[in-house]
């Protein structure tokens, strides 16, 4: 895809929908949020017994997916649903529900999991029941294409459908595609973002690997001891902003640029110096033609394990310095409703933009002190109103891939 470094194009964010532990629709989440509610307890979905750990973010069940039609139900995977889900706040939220302008649209969709539950549940029925009393079509809901063209059926688009699968940085890059799309004139208007449900094999994975905490997860603090999982989705609508004030529809939001990068450093660290991360994070700035010191809250990547959270620190400083960085307020949004893989960096833009929206900050549960030597401006123990214009959301996946995402206050 040709990216131009430069246009005249800007995007407006008109629409947001999310879905998590926190919540079915952006006004229980961002409500719940707010208050410092976490969202993070002890899983139903599947067995735990064997791990190290037994929590993470469920997500309620979505009673209004219930209207579908029953072959789009029997089809759709969990992953599928929690995507519709948000995809359709999104664009009631934009005023395009039904409108003949949402057909030219195009949908930008990450994910990690995809249909991976489903197909799960069809290699146990086949071992316990054999083959033939099975659904093989369960394991058709795998592909990580499948949640895209979910919601492009959903909605009826008609433009382009991306789908990025890049571990925890998936839907980060989504919505920055999404963007240059727009910004290219391929397409007026995208649907943007992802989503992931939770999984055995996941689940299992991050416990092999040791990186969850059995107590809710604490980051960037000094006591942090790993992450917990959680499952959602965040979707954005995406437009041009002379066709969205033509409509006229209601500007949330601007997304300003984003920036990628990859360590290439080992298959599940961060490189140790955060180089991939600051890499990132830079070449938003210098893309948008921004400096450091423009930036008025950062919404980090945050996991709340020991590694991550340091080399995050890391890169934050080196991009940002030590005295623009303290007094940078900073927010861990996983710390709330769990790490969404996938899912990740739509939820967390969802969550900055309404940060921008309504000029306040959820707070990052479990912070009390950070790495000594180390000076943050964590927004802890409460939310805080912070009147900024400028806000930045971090998603940094295995594999060193890093994606860095620019948000603008619309008023």
């Amino acid at each position: 895809m040709s990216r131009p470094e430069s246009s005249a194009i800007r995007v407006a964010v008109t629409g947001v929908g999310i879905v998590c532990s926190l919540g079915r629709d952006q006004r229980q989440v961002w409500g719940n949020a707010l208050e410092g509610r976490r969202g993070i307890e002890d899983l139903d979905l599947f067995e735990t017994s064997g791990c190290l750990s037994r929590l993470g973010g469920q997500a309620p069940e979505l009673a209004e997916m219930e209207s579908l039609p029953r072959e789009e139900r029997r089809r759709a995977s969990r992953t599928d649903r929690l995507c519709m889900s948000a995809a359709l706040e999104a664009v009631r939220q934009s005023g395009l529900e039904g409108s003949p302008v949402l057909g030219g649209f195009g949908v930008s969709l990450g994910t990690s999991t995809a249909g991976m539950l489903e197909s799960e549940i069809y290699c146990r029925e086949s071992v316990e029941k054999g083959r033939d009393a099975t659904r093989p079509t369960r394991v058709l809901r795998l592909p990580s294409s499948v949640p895209a063209d979910a919601v492009s059926r959903l909605l009826g688009t008609c433009g382009p459908r991306l789908s990025n699968m890049t571990a925890c940085a998936s839907s980060a890059l989504s919505i920055g595609m999404a963007a240059d799309l727009i910004r290219s004139g391929e397409v007026s208007g995208m649907v943007a973002g992802g989503g992931d449900a939770l999984c055995r094999m996941t689940y299992a994975g991050f416990n092999a690997l040791r990186l969850v905490d059995s107590e809710p997860p604490r980051p960037f603090d000094a006591t942090r001891n790993g992450l917990a999982l959680g499952e959602g989705a965040g979707i954005l609508v995406l437009e041009e902003w002379e066709q969205a004030q033509r409509r006229p529809a209601r500007i949330l939001a601007e997304f300003v640029e984003y920036g990628s990068s990859c360590d290439a450093h080992h298959m599940t660290s961060p490189h140790p110096e955060g180089r991939g991360a600051a890499s990132a994070m830079a070449q938003a700035l210098r893309r948008a033609g921004l400096a450091p010191e423009e930036v008025g809250h950062i919404n980090a990547h945050g996991t709340g394990t020991s590694l991550n959270d340091a080399t995050e620190t890391q890169a934050i400083l080196a991009v940002f310095g030590e005295e623009t960085s303290a007094r940078i307020p900073l927010t861990a949004s996983k710390s709330l409703f769990g790490h969404l893989l996938g899912g990740a960096g739509g939820a967390e833009a969802v969550i900055l933009v309404l940060s921008l929206l309504h000029q306040c900050l959820p707070p990052t549960l479990g912070w009390t002190a950070a790495d000594p030597g180390v000076r943050l401006d964590m927004v802890a123990r409460a939310s805080r109103r912070h009147s900024f214009s400028l806000g930045m959301s971090n998603s940094f996946g295995f594999g060193g891939t890093n994606c860095t995402l620019l948000f603008r206050r619309a008023a």
